[in-house]
């Protein structure tokens, strides 16, 4: 059994099993003690399991329960945010119907675009003012402004954004999860960000590699509804996922 196969088998073990003992590996694998051990140590780097005293169990995720505040975010994973904001403005085409949630790496988009022949909505007051600065045309719905992320939500935002049909749309994120979804802290504006991506026909999530796998307390959309531009992979359990653009690549 090559390297490669003996490791899908070990994550396919430990995800039936949840836990389970080197020796077991051993029997089951009909390899060496030495041979498991260094695979579940390669395992672990990649985040792919836990590596345990004398075996190994599967990840726990990891939970974000509330946002910081903007400023405390924004040069967080900087040049990444850079180069996914500018595959993502060159996305934007004449004529388009532009969403941009609030977020530090949509603020990058947003200072990556150059398309000044759309239109666009964005519930970020700050994002708003920069593309007015651009000499943009700039449609900001009402509603009540968080302060934390310097977002519109709430009940006017909503029903603003309902008569809304846009061409494409630009998400931010605080998880992304497989299983569970696009998720956010809070309620309010997960919402907004639902709705806002039920009313796009082409729709992106941006998120950086730090977002993968973590998990907040609200889901606001399924997994396969965008496509995620991130500026790379650090779990190759996504590597087969057909919804993901790497930027730079």
């Amino acid at each position: 059994m090559l390297a490669e196969q003996r490791r899908e088998e070990i994550l396919k073990i430990v995800k039936d099993r949840k836990t389970i003992s080197v020796p077991e590996l051993c029997t089951l694998l009909n390899s060496s003690e030495s041979t498991i051990r260094r695979d579940l140590v390669l395992l672990d780097r990649q985040n792919r399991l836990v590596r345990l005293h004398g075996g190994a169990a599967l990840p726990e995720k990891h939970y974000v329960m509330m946002d910081e505040l903007f400023a405390d975010k924004y040069e967080l994973m900087s040049e990444e945010k850079q180069m996914i904001g500018k595959l993502a403005a060159g996305l934007i085409r004449p004529n388009a119907f532009v969403y941009i949630d609030a977020g530090t790496t949509t603020e990058r988009l947003v200072d990556c675009i150059s398309e000044k022949n759309a239109v666009y909505v964005t519930n970020s007051i700050g994002h708003a003012r920069k593309l007015l600065q651009k000499g943009l045309r700039v449609i900001l719905p009402g509603g009540e402004l968080k302060e934390k992320t310097e977002a519109m939500v709430g009940a006017d935002t909503v029903d603003a954004i309902r008569k809304f049909h846009f061409t494409i749309g630009f998400w931010g994120v605080n998880g992304l999860n497989r299983e569970i979804g696009y998720t956010t802290p809070e309620m309010n504006e997960a919402v907004v960000k639902k709705i806002s991506m039920e009313q796009t026909a082409e729709r992106y999530v941006l998120a950086d590699r730090s977002k993968f796998s973590l998990v907040s307390p609200v889901t606001f959309g399924d997994f396969e509804d965008a496509v995620i531009i991130t500026d790379s992979l650090p779990d190759p359990s996504y590597a087969d996922c057909e919804n993901i653009r790497i930027a730079g690549d």
